[in-house]
């Protein structure tokens, strides 16, 4: 087959969907198929890289508006590609829409429905009517979770041609550690650690967070990993909470490294509030290193991944308390935080492995033609 995959950012832009399309591309390819990548360049110049069956077309961004890049090259490569069998778009992206449509032939069309569009609600009035029609004329949407087929008011119309294909994790990579790295981690912070990883963005609830450690019992030290538009206001609110000692923002972490800091931790906490969060891959890293989860119920798959009281906890949104409960349940139980974790590791494994995204979308892929 010859899939193209159309989104915004390609590696080495890095984020959740971002590391998506790279492991669908390389391991489509590796698998015999043909896979050409359309996404902006964060510059103006277009840039077109082969490798083996795969071919990653960046075309020259023109501008960045509301957290979309605009590319009209992209268009015009769409429109080269004549022999495509499948269209693979990543959703949200409406520009992305537009250069399924430029595609000549028409081949079938599937959609990664990663997110409503939350936020920008001016947007969504103008391109509301775009998505309807790219929803009606798609063959497959897949989601992340159930959940989310159930909760987004632009999927549940068309749940018959909804399937469930969760985003996937390399288990191996994050099973192993370096054991001299992670006792120098746990040395330099303390224990027990808790775990953040992720952009700092207004979803994400960390300030909810920051709320509910005074109120916990057991001691703990928190580690924030990454970087984004809520960092100064975050530290702002820390020293606010005269929580400096205990509250440590790591800043970007090289990806190398991020499998030690996973491997430190004690309990992974993501306390995102908004629906914005669909899924959270962070999850699965978590799971597959073996770490308890503490996670927010959001009707999407943040507890599709999460099983209460099977592989963490899931608490309400928004609920400093709750989730200063339900960490501090985790921390006075060395023995619950181990079988937790121990059957997140399974289930990130057997259900969110790499190998098990590729056969679950080749099998659809197949299905179609």
């Amino acid at each position: 087959m010859h899939i193209l995959q159309i989104y915004k950012d390609y590696f080495p832009v890095l984020g959740g969907i971002e590391n998506h399309v790279k492991v669908l591309a390389e391991g489509l390819t590796a698998q015999g198929h043909r896979c050409t990548v359309l996404v902006t360049n964060p510059t103006k110049k277009d840039e077109v890289i082969q490798k083996d069956n795969l071919t990653i077309i960046k075309a020259g961004r023109l501008v960045h508006l509301a957290s979309t890049p605009l590319s009209l090259k992209m268009f015009w490569y769409a429109r080269q590609l004549k022999d495509v069998d499948i269209i693979h778009l990543q959703h949200p992206y409406p520009p992305g829409d537009l250069a399924a449509l430029a595609v000549p032939n028409q081949p079938p069309l599937v959609i990664s429905y990663q997110s409503d569009i939350v936020r920008q609600r001016f947007l969504l009035q103008i391109y509301g009517p775009l998505l309807q029609q790219t929803l009606k004329r798609a063959s497959r949407l897949i989601a992340s979770s159930p959940a989310y087929i159930e909760s987004s008011p632009w999927l549940k119309p068309h749940a018959a041609k909804c399937i469930v294909i969760p985003p996937s994790v390399d288990p191996e990579r994050f099973a192993k550690p370096d054991l001299a790295k992670v006792a120098a981690l746990q040395q330099q912070y303390g224990a027990p650690l808790l775990l953040f990883v992720g952009r700092l963005r207004y979803y994400k609830g960390l300030h909810f967070l920051l709320e509910a450690l005074p109120f916990l019992q057991n001691a703990a030290h928190l580690l924030l990993v990454g970087t984004g538009p809520e960092e100064q206001r975050l530290k702002k609110q820390v020293e606010a909470l005269g929580l400096s000692e205990k509250v440590h923002f790591l800043g970007e972490i090289a990806d190398e490294n991020l499998p030690n800091i996973y491997g430190a931790a004690d309990i992974f906490v993501l306390p995102s509030h908004l629906r914005a969060e669909a899924f959270g891959i962070v999850l699965l890293e978590a799971q597959a290193t073996g770490l308890p989860i503490v996670c927010t119920e959001l009707g999407t798959g943040t507890s599709y991944i999460t099983l209460h009281e099977k592989t963490g906890l899931v608490v309400p949104p928004a609920d400093p308390r709750a989730l200063a409960t339900a960490l501090d349940t985790l921390l006075a139980s060395p023995l619950q935080r181990q079988k937790l974790g121990e059957a997140g590791r399974i289930r990130a494994k057997e259900e969110f492995s790499h190998a098990k995204l590729l056969e679950r979308i080749e099998q659809l892929y197949l299905t179609l033609l």
